[in-house]
């Protein structure tokens, strides 16, 4: 195991960053005791696991399986780590999370600053990804759990928690459109719209509404940024559509209204907070998990946009 471990270590570092010199570098150990590990294995297994290039070295298709079981093996051996310091009663760990771009303000921060409070020992990672891509991520066991879209019904994935989010025209606070609750897809008609475009989720919503019901939407911007789509409303550049989810912060601070889009073929989607089937969180992860869920509530639809509830988190204990 010594061996097989320490070659990982080579092997990961020589992968990620294309050269065995860099890596001997970044791990403090000579050039050649790396590539004496490498040629060792690949003797081993029968086949390179790098394609030695005058610009350096890429990874060949055994290097690929070789690199996914590596990320696979640290994971698993922080798991272990973790589960030890359980039975000394720890309460310490790393917790990886995926989350979409929505998510990446608001509700999580605030959770991970108190949560941070609660249990310093316990540090986290936050990967930002498309909807798919979280989905696959958690699948794979490369994080410890995540929220995205539309769980359906995968059987690698087990949903904790779940909340209603729809569609809807943003706009500027004081802005007569936003003085209405609800709205049919069609009013927007006549209007500069700044619309999603793919990868975002609310894509295929929108390809609906506009499909189903013939309507010609005058686009005048378009982005895959949540972000970029909110500055550009509260520019007023147009009114926006978005998910209720995607614009809590802003109603809380008073800055935008959020219309729902009332048309009756459009249906609610849902968030979920979600883990691998196969695999048992570790204490850490149940921790940072358990709080999460206990507030998921918060960022389902009316609840998000009411704009005196607020997002609030646990607070430290003392």
């Amino acid at each position: 195991m010594p061996a097989f471990s320490r070659f990982l270590r080579y092997f990961i570092a020589v992968g990620r960053l294309g050269s065995i010199r860099k890596a001997a570098d970044e791990l403090n150990v000579s050039a050649s005791a790396i590539d004496r590990q490498i040629l060792n294995v690949e003797a081993d297994i029968g086949m390179p696991l790098f394609e030695r290039l005058p610009t350096g070295l890429r990874l060949t298709a055994a290097g690929e399986i070789m690199m996914a079981a590596g990320g696979r093996w640290q994971k698993n051996m922080a798991d272990v780590r973790a589960q030890i310091e359980d039975l000394q009663g720890l309460k310490r760990g790393h917790v990886d999370i995926a989350i979409i771009d929505a998510l990446a303000k608001g509700y999580i921060p605030g959770m991970i600053q108190s949560i941070q409070s609660r249990y310093p020992g316990i540090s986290i990672g936050v990967k930002v990804l498309e909807n798919d891509a979280v989905r696959l991520t958690i699948a794979s066991g490369k994080v410890d759990f995540g929220i995205f879209f539309e769980p359906q019904t995968f059987r690698d994935i087990t949903v904790r928690a779940f909340v209603d989010v729809v569609l809807g025209f943003v706009t500027p606070a004081g802005h007569p459109f936003g003085a209405r609750r609800e709205a049919r897809f069609s009013a927007c008609v006549g209007s500069a719209l700044i619309v999603p475009a793919e990868p975002l989720a609310v894509c295929q919503q929108i390809a609906v509404l506009e499909g189903t019901l013939g309507v010609a939407l005058d686009k005048k911007v378009t982005s895959d940024n949540i972000q970029m789509i909110t500055s550009l409303v509260l520019q007023g550049v147009g009114i926006g559509i978005l998910t209720s989810l995607d614009i809590i912060t802003e109603i809380q601070r008073g800055l935008l209204s959020f219309t729902r889009i009332s048309d009756p073929i459009l249906r609610p989607m849902t968030l979920a907070l979600c883990t691998a089937s196969a695999r048992t969180p570790s204490h850490a992860a149940g921790l940072v998990l358990t709080e999460i869920e206990h507030g998921f509530a918060q960022l389902s639809y009316p609840a998000a946009i009411t704009p005196t509830a607020g997002l609030a988190v646990p607070e430290a204990e003392t």
